[in-house]
């Protein structure tokens, strides 16, 4: 094999038996950059200077990829977006200074959608990203750089953001394991905000194996954000050790397996991955999410809402791109935003600035609130009948470019993921299988209680053992 075919564990073997050194690996990735990036699209940069410079400093280092929303000291941070191409940032998130410290390092940075509002990378400003598997499709999104560069051998693991479904929808898309830890699990210091009550940031790898242990280097308490619990993070990978399905109560929502719109391909590897499961030993279990049918609805009210505030400070003032059409202030601001900001932003601050209105903010932002916590009340009760939820991740396998144009049926594609995001827990994809045409990758997605990432990789891992 190539060192850059390899996983993390198998890194972190060699690395330590002497076999390679961090810099041989790094060459290795940028030679890999510069044979496939122009065909793929998965990075925007990889800076392989600064990337050797770190590698010489700590010789036994894994290098990571990192999507284009994590704040990396002396490399751009542009979020996918033309209002804030020339940023450099000056200081590291925490999950970057987490991750150097367990022995990680920045190697480059991976596309987006703009501002991580999509699913399908498409709207990223700054390039064109593929799916590894069939180039005519899209790697899913907003974390398609992230997904591409893992499911292309371009990278060891990569860094990812889920908001709505963003690490699971594409690692189901190219055929890696993407991990959405618990709300508050992993810091958010660092990481520019599309949705503060939703965004996280989790790994997205070859193996579960590598998923558990990049999520143990992330993970943990930062006083810089005061939602991560000061609760000690778990062994994850001594807790998935000898990971068995004999026992487990896997419940399967009725929601999820009678919506319309699923791809009878989709539907066909998530039940034969469901019978493997029963097959394994594990007790299936029906449980109802009654509230599933709103959580569409109530997303697209929370997120856009948050979004309009958390995006207001891009103004043309502070940094980023500044129009040179300006008059005023006033203009100035129009002016920098109109230009800076690409469509799927625009609507989506349109919309949040609408529902938080006065006269509309009870309406729409306080009634979303309230069956928020319907849909949270959901996943507890299911949660009491069975140790694990099995669901599809995505309705359908990777789609063509320009295929789902309409920006409703866009965002359908987090059908499945938007409920468990909502609800603040743990959910992971893992490979179930391929399609029969085509040869397309599909997913199955497992979900667990908050902060039961311990049990979320054991079943995970047990999973992809079969």
């Amino acid at each position: 094999m190539e060192l850059y075919e390899l996983g993390i564990k198998a890194t972190r073997d060699g690395l330590e038996k002497g076999e390679f050194t961090s810099a041989d690996l790094v060459k290795s990735l940028a030679a890999r950059f510069r044979e496939k990036n122009a065909e793929i699209g998965a990075y925007l940069t990889f800076d392989e200077e600064q990337a050797l410079a770190l590698a010489a400093e700590n010789p036994k280092a894994v290098p990571i990829a990192v999507k284009d929303l994590i704040n990396v000291r002396g490399q751009p941070c542009t979020c996918g977006s033309k209002i804030l191409q020339g940023y450099v940032s000056p200081y590291d998130a925490t999950v970057i200074r987490n991750m150097k410290s367990k022995g990680f390092i920045p190697c480059g940075r991976v596309n987006m959608d703009e501002f991580a509002m999509g699913s399908s990378t498409e709207n990223s400003a700054l390039g064109v990203t593929r799916n590894p598997y069939d180039t005519s499709r899209v790697p899913g999104g907003s974390s398609g750089g992230s997904a591409a560069a893992v499911g292309g051998n371009m990278c060891i693991a990569a860094l990812g953001t889920d908001t709505g479904g963003s690490i699971r929808q594409p690692a189901s898309f190219c055929n890696c394991v993407g991990v959405k830890p618990s709300y508050g699990r992993v810091s958010r210091y660092g990481v520019t905000a599309f949705a503060s009550s939703l965004d996280q940031v989790g790994p997205m790898t070859k193996s579960v194996e590598d998923a558990a242990i990049l999520l143990g280097a992330i993970a943990g308490h930062d006083e810089m954000d005061g939602t991560t619990p000061r609760d000690p993070v778990p062994d994850y990978e001594a807790a998935i050790a000898g990971a068995t399905l004999k026992g487990v109560k896997l419940g399967l929502p009725k929601e999820y397996f009678g919506v319309e719109g699923m791809d009878p391909e989709v539907r066909r590897i998530t039940e034969e991955a469901v019978a493997k499961c029963e097959a394994a030993g594990a007790e299936l279990v029906e449980v109802s999410l009654p509230h599933t049918g709103y959580a569409m609805a109530v997303y697209y009210i929370i997120a856009p809402a948050e979004a309009s505030a958390n995006l207001a400070r891009f103004d043309g003032v502070r940094y980023g791109h500044r129009s040179a059409a300006s008059r005023d202030v006033y203009s100035l601001y129009t002016k920098s935003r109109a230009e800076g900001f690409g469509p799927e932003v625009k609507r989506r601050i349109i919309m949040g600035t609408y529902v938080l209105s006065s006269g509309y903010y009870d309406s729409y932002y306080g009634r979303a609130q309230k069956v928020r916590t319907l849909i949270k009340r959901d996943f507890d009760e299911a949660f009491a009948k069975c140790d694990a939820i099995v669901a599809p991740c995505a309705p359908t396998p990777a789609f063509r470019f320009g295929e789902n144009q309409d920006p409703l049926t866009m965002y359908l594609n987090d059908l499945y993921t938007i409920p468990s995001s909502l609800a603040g827990v743990c959910a992971s994809s893992v490979p179930a299988g391929f399609t029969s045409e085509g040869h397309l990758p599909v997913g199955v997605q497992f979900v667990c209680g908050g902060f039961e990432e311990a049990k979320l990789l054991r079943v995970s891992k047990a999973f992809e053992e079969l």
